[in-house]
């Protein structure tokens, strides 16, 4: 088919026909020009890709391909496509961040056509391969120059962690209210709260307390910043524990104090507190044993009388997969790195939140 060179959409169609043919140097005059008659749109562009891709024309397809990703920047095809130029070039480091955007934009498998399907198998299986290859080489030149896995924890080793796609980010995402500037740590250092040591020591009575006031989901000392006065008094050295820590202060909301019950079985999906102007801290009764909780990227499991303080604006999720129940008095505590000041008006500032007409959010613990 012979079509006037001024004829854009004629000579795009006939492009692709020779595409189609398997005529790619036909395919690529033709394309080229369509879009030099004014037709450079995403899919003659595409097709101009495609048959300097068939030609081995590398540079070809990556400046064709800019064009595409400039018009659509989340096309598939052509985000697959300049991951392969830079392949050839000789960067597998770029080729692999566009690879990566191809697989993060890409719709669910039955959505896509087969052979788009078959080209992102191909790229997740040459994404994972360069993924290995830049954590081996990574970890082999920090080891060279002294860090193990003795370090693998630290701070920097959670961001080497972050920096190969072991670990994800996470930061505080309160459902309620944010009070910025706070730093974001999962999990705090118990030296910290030197006042911890107290309350574990305390583990046996507090235990008992919670035995005699019975089994329950969740059994209240305080709830919602009110004190259970009948539950209190039935857990006299419970409460003498708790008398020098700096519980949460926010009428109509905290402190919450509570022995929370955990049945074997159970899974706790992933959610995230209401606020972060406060922390939580756990102190388990009763551990049988494949209990864990999971806050960010830090997996810990429960070990009776171990108390620990945690970020739970942070996503966070928990399993029991033993065979007992889970036990754990659990209680917010006033965020250390919050003024008096600061607290004062965060509690004024919800205490008029909640006062707006309207229902009140409940801070489900």
């Amino acid at each position: 088919m012979n079509a006037p060179l001024n004829d854009g959409p004629a000579l795009a169609r006939a492009a692709a026909d020779a595409l189609r043919r398997g005529d790619a140097r036909a395919a690529r005059d033709l394309f080229l020009q369509a879009a030099q008659a004014g037709q450079a749109d995403v899919a003659v562009m595409l097709g101009l890709a495609y048959s300097c891709r068939s030609l081995q024309d590398w540079a070809g397809m990556s400046a064709s391909v800019d064009r595409v990703l400039v018009l659509d920047p989340r096309n598939l095809r052509a985000l697959v496509m300049k991951g392969d130029s830079l392949e050839q070039a000789g960067d597998p480091r770029a080729a692999a961040a566009y690879y990566r955007a191809a697989l993060r934009s890409a719709p669910p498998p039955d959505r896509v056509s087969p052979d788009l399907l078959q080209e992102l198998r191909r790229v997740q299986q040459a994404s994972e391969k360069f993924a290995k290859r830049y954590e081996d080489h990574l970890r082999s030149w920090l080891g060279e120059r002294g860090f193990d896995e003795s370090q693998a924890n630290s701070r920097f080793g959670q961001s080497v962690d972050i920096l190969v796609g072991r670990k994800r980010v996470y930061l505080q995402e309160p459902r309620y209210f944010y009070f910025p500037q706070l730093p974001q740590k999962q999990f705090y250092d118990r030296a910290d709260f030197p006042w911890l040591d107290a309350v574990e020591a305390a583990t046996d009575d507090i235990r008992a307390e919670w035995l005699a006031v019975g089994p329950g989901d969740a059994v209240y000392l305080w709830q919602n910043g009110e004190l259970n006065e009948a539950n209190a008094a039935r857990c006299p050295k419970t409460m003498t524990a708790l008398a020098n820590t700096p519980l949460a202060r926010i009428p109509g909301h905290s402190p919450s104090v509570l022995f929370s019950h955990m049945p074997p079985g159970t899974h706790i999906a992933p959610r995230n507190g209401p606020t972060n102007t406060r922390l939580q801290v756990h102190l388990p009764l009763v551990a049988p044993g494949k209990c864990r909780l999971r806050v960010g990227n830090d997996v810990r499991e429960w070990q009776a009388g171990r108390a620990w303080v945690f970020d739970d604006s942070m996503d966070h999720e928990a399993w029991n997969d033993g065979d007992q129940a889970r036990v754990v008095l659990q209680f917010d505590i006033a965020r250390p790195e919050l003024t008096e000041d600061e607290n004062r008006w965060v509690a004024t500032l919800l205490e008029g939140i909640d006062a707006f007409p309207g229902q009140k959010s409940e801070w489900i613990v």
